[in-house]
């Protein structure tokens, strides 16, 4: 039997570690609550952490422009792809 991994969202892994950062609760509370394993939780705060400093270094601009050029590409895809679809269609008779 194969098992696989549970793979958590970034929200979850976002609310956890703010959760974490704010120190209300151990990590082992923390894991407790959430079921999961404690050192997770200390690798999404210490990512969390070092996160921050991208926030205000200027380098999440770059990272947020290269993913407005990827989406824009691709939406160029997708209406060459619909344009495409359409024309088949109509050679096709449908």
């Amino acid at each position: 039997m194969k098992t696989t991994r549970k793979r958590y969202s970034a929200e979850f892994k976002a609310k956890v570690a703010l959760e974490a950062i704010r120190g209300d609760l151990t990590l082992a509370e923390l894991a407790a609550r959430h079921g999961i394993h404690h050192t997770m939780i200390a690798a999404w705060k210490r990512q969390a952490i070092e996160g921050m400093a991208s926030t205000f270094s200027g380098s999440g601009d770059a990272a947020r422009a290269a993913g407005d050029a990827e989406v824009e590409k691709l939406h160029a895809k997708i209406g060459q792809l619909v344009v495409e679809r359409d024309f088949l269609a109509k050679a096709f008779g449908r």
